[in-house]
């Protein structure tokens, strides 16, 4: 699917609850106790089509999927809720890759952006707000990501991988991924500041 086409079709869903479509297209939300905290970006991928790949590249071909959660303060302001997740870390792998033939620019490159509004915990409601793209070509972020890429890569190369620490990163942070404290696995994530930029949202 191209991505002129996609934004078209999703954003027909704008205003629209994602849990509904969640028991529309068969996502489980809540299983027992535990939250599926994919589960709205897995509501889009299904509305579109889009078949489970766990591989990095972006998962349309030429452009990346994603979908980021806001949650609205008291003051009324839009802000992130969380950071977001880009990509896995394969050690082996951003040791040997530069920056510019890295997975982490190829998902950052051309995007595609929903977001939704976090209503609470109980992820009773969530409506789908905004969909729009991102390409990183400004170059002041650009260049940043790209350094935030090399220290981990000048870490994994001099430190080891365990010496990565979701403390490192202007933009974009190197942080556990998984279950439990004890994961091992790593992904770089988007941290609120570029979640920001990407959305277009206001810093403070």
């Amino acid at each position: 699917m191209e991505r002129e086409e996609a934004i078209a079709k999703l954003r027909l869903l704008i205003g629209q609850d994602l849990v509904a479509l969640a028991d529309e297209y068969g996502v489980t939300i809540w299983k027992q106790s535990h939250l599926n905290k994919g589960w709205a970006g897995q509501v889009i991928e299904r509305y579109l089509g889009l078949p489970f790949d766990a591989r990095q590249r972006p998962n349309f071909g030429s452009w990346e999927l994603k979908l980021v959660s806001l949650k609205r303060l008291k003051c009324g302001r839009v802000v992130p809720k969380e950071t977001m997740a880009i990509t896995m870390i394969d050690p082996v792998s951003v040791e040997r890759t530069p920056f510019e033939e890295s997975h982490l620019l190829a998902k950052l490159r051309r995007m595609v952006v929903c977001a939704r509004m976090f209503e609470s915990r109980e992820e009773r409601t969530s409506h789908l707000i905004s969909v729009g793209t991102f390409d990183l070509e400004d170059e002041e972020t650009y260049n940043q990501v790209k350094q935030d890429y090399e220290d981990v890569r000048k870490t994994i190369r001099e430190e080891g991988f365990d010496a990565l620490t979701g403390r490192m990163g202007v933009l974009v942070q190197p942080r556990t991924k998984g279950t439990g404290h004890g994961s091992t696995t790593r992904a770089f994530y988007a941290r609120k500041e570029l979640v920001n930029i990407i959305l277009g949202l206001e810093a403070n």
